[in-house]
């Protein structure tokens, strides 16, 4: 196969799935992982696809992320109803976890300085949290998301790797019924994997308007979840079916 010929299979596979990794390309292309990451990036400077932790995702399916500044005016009200919600599930000498969501800053505002060990990926928490002198703040590390003020990549997985806590706090771009949870990007979505799987107990937060989304990049499945604590916009219906999941649902 031509160079030519490789880069215009690996565009179609891009483009009719969406996204794609680079040892499923070095398979289909027969040629090693090095050669299609090389392939990669000289079509990402070509403009015909977009690098991803691992492989590449199509440009037109892309969503990036909300600017935090956005994200900090959006549904405020509900936001701050669910984290003081959230903030009775913690308790002294716990170890707990925050995502960098505006609902993780806003329960960072308002939690008590009690002794806590708290791990964090998020700038804006670790640093609301630093004036609070009984709680040990930990931060992963990492690539600098600029829109979303978080770490994120290699390095941020890693850390969590080295991690055990008891409970995690995150928030993610979509909740959907049958499709899980999601988010706008691979590296997000990669990081609250890795939250998720050191975490004994999951709390979601969730304000009503993301039920029913199914955003970019699939992040895990709602049955890894031990309670979803959402506002009291949520309809009637889904929250019989997540309780019928046996996900306990809180509406505030």
């Amino acid at each position: 196969m031509l160079v030519a010929e490789r880069y215009e299979m690996i565009v179609g596979l891009v483009n009719d799935r969406g996204s794609i990794r680079v040892t499923e390309l070095s398979e289909l292309c027969q040629v090693t992982e090095e050669t299609i990451r090389r392939d990669l990036d000289r079509l990402e400077k070509s403009g015909r696809l977009r690098r991803s932790h691992g492989g590449a995702v199509n440009i037109k399916d892309h969503h990036p992320e909300t600017p935090y500044g956005e994200r900090e005016i959006m549904h405020a009200d509900e936001k701050r109803r669910i984290a003081k919600e959230a903030v009775k599930r913690i308790q002294p000498n716990d170890r707990i976890l925050l995502d960098a969501s505006t609902t993780a800053w806003y329960m960072a505002a308002i939690v008590p300085d009690i002794p806590l060990t708290v791990l964090t990926n998020s700038i804006k928490v670790a640093l609301e949290l630093s004036g609070k002198e009984k709680i040990q703040v930990i931060s992963t590390g990492g690539l600098l998301s600029q829109r979303s003020l978080s770490f994120v990549g290699p390095l941020a997985e890693r850390t969590l790797d080295t991690y055990h806590v008891d409970k995690c706090f995150f928030s993610c771009k979509g909740v959907h019924l049958e499709r899980g949870i999601s988010e706008s990007n691979e590296l997000q979505a990669q990081v609250k994997q890795r939250m998720i799987g050191i975490s004994d107990h999951v709390f979601l937060l969730a304000d009503s308007s993301k039920f029913g989304v199914q955003s970019f990049t699939h992040v895990g499945e709602l049955d890894g979840v031990s309670e979803i604590i959402t506002d009291q916009n949520l309809d009637q219906t889904t929250q019989q079916q997540l309780l019928e999941r046996s996900i306990v649902v809180t509406a505030v």
